[in-house]
């Protein structure tokens, strides 16, 4: 008769201990995901050319269309299939990666691209 109260007190009674202990536990400082900083410094050697260090298309022109501002709101709401697709065929200024890049590293820099400041 009171061994069901009785577990039902003791397995609250570790939910709140377990859940105290959480909290007090120190966090480690944030740090990026490794994609994140293996996007960056692929970025840092494929795309800054054109894309500029900050990603707002401030690298070199070339004839025909600008850089993309990577930063805008219109790349921010692209779907990450057309972007990945981007990567991988390329646009009539910039080249495919396809045949460079792995799908991992597309990826990664397709995170550091999201993450990129306006």
């Amino acid at each position: 008769m009171w061994k069901m109260p009785i577990q039902m007190v003791l397995t609250v009674g570790a939910i709140i201990v377990g859940s105290q202990l959480a909290m007090a536990a120190p966090k480690e400082p944030d740090r990026p995901p490794v994609d994140l900083l293996k996007g960056k410094q692929i970025f840092s050697k494929y795309c800054v050319g054109c894309h500029g260090p900050e990603g707002r298309g401030g690298g070199y022109l070339l004839l025909g269309p600008d850089p993309v501002n990577l930063t805008r709101p219109a790349t921010k709401k692209t779907p990450d299939a057309l972007l990945l697709q981007t990567i991988h065929e390329g646009k009539p200024n910039m080249p495919s990666w396809k045949g460079r890049l792995s799908e991992e590293e597309s990826r990664a820099v397709l995170a550091y691209i999201r993450a990129l400041k306006k």
